[in-house]
């Protein structure tokens, strides 16, 4: 799932591709992404893009007084073109293609598709005047990068979920996904099972300090990559996320997991447990 980092640096991508260019046409090819109706995907039609937005892991363009705002979720992404195809999508097909928009003229000009892969679909677009008439956007917490140590004290605060679920939690904290939280953790040396009221003091300056590093970083190096190579790039910066069994690159030890139904993340026994191996919920459940 894209993440702070990297809608950040789609957001720049769009900014400095697509801003001055006029909206030609947009194609819907999945009738389901689309999360308001009025006004229609046609009002965009012949507006000129005037910028690129982005509020936690909502990405969104702007044209006249319209932002084409997207959730990527979890199998989402923008695929940019030089030169898009004009020929109209098909709606009800079986391309991974959501929804397309060409900046100028369809069939010679450049666009982006929101595609989605996977069976599971859950991609969402809307068109509106102000972001937020997006609930989801009304409602999240303050951005990870805007925070103060001061900031994310008094979130955590009285907060008695675990450090992993809360700072993934969109209204309490906006931008940190499942990826970067096993990173944020890992660098801050706290088990993704702490409960976030009981953190002390150092741990509390630890998490933040990594919170705002690990997060920098990705910005730093996904900002100016093309559409295309960012996810791979996200890979290559990760050191215990979807490395499990593998070394873990500070101390040596097997990097962990713990699965969920639909999920799992992964941690470091030696640099965040005291050794201790989390209970593995799937298998837990396995031996009931």
């Amino acid at each position: 799932m894209p993440e702070l980092p990297e809608v950040e640096a789609l957001a720049d991508h769009l900014r400095r591709h697509a801003t001055g260019l006029t909206v030609g046409r947009v194609d819907v090819a999945a009738l389901s992404v689309l999360k308001t109706f009025d006004p229609p995907p046609t009002a965009l039609h012949g507006l000129t893009v005037t910028g690129a937005n982005r509020w936690g892991k909502y990405l969104g363009l702007q044209a006249g007084d319209l932002h084409l705002i997207t959730h990527l979720s979890r199998a989402g992404w923008l695929r940019w073109s030089d030169k898009l195809s004009g020929v109209p999508l098909r709606p009800g097909g079986k391309s991974p293609i959501a929804l397309r928009v060409h900046l100028g003229t369809p069939g010679d000009a450049p666009g982006f598709d929101l595609t989605e892969a996977g069976t599971q679909k859950r991609l969402a677009v809307w068109l509106v005047d102000d972001p937020m008439k997006v609930p989801q956007i009304a409602s999240l917490g303050p951005d990870a990068l805007s925070l103060s140590l001061d900031g994310l004290t008094a979130i955590l605060k009285g907060n008695t979920g675990r450090i992993k679920t809360v700072i993934t939690d969109q209204r309490t904290i906006a931008g940190i996904g499942n990826a970067y939280s096993d990173e944020i953790l890992h660098v801050a040396k706290i088990s993704p099972f702490a409960t976030s009221s009981r953190l002390s003091e150092p741990q509390l300056g630890h998490l933040y300090d990594a919170m705002i590093s690990v997060l920098t970083d990705a910005v730093t190096r996904s900002v100016g990559q093309g559409a295309a190579t960012l996810k791979g790039e996200k890979r290559s910066g990760l050191r215990v996320h979807a490395r499990t069994g593998m070394p873990c690159p500070i101390c040596g030890d097997t990097v962990r997991e713990v699965s969920f139904t639909d999920k799992s993340f992964q941690y470091c026994p030696t640099c965040q447990t005291g050794g201790k191996i989390l209970a593995d919920r799937r298998m837990s459940k396995l031996l009931k």
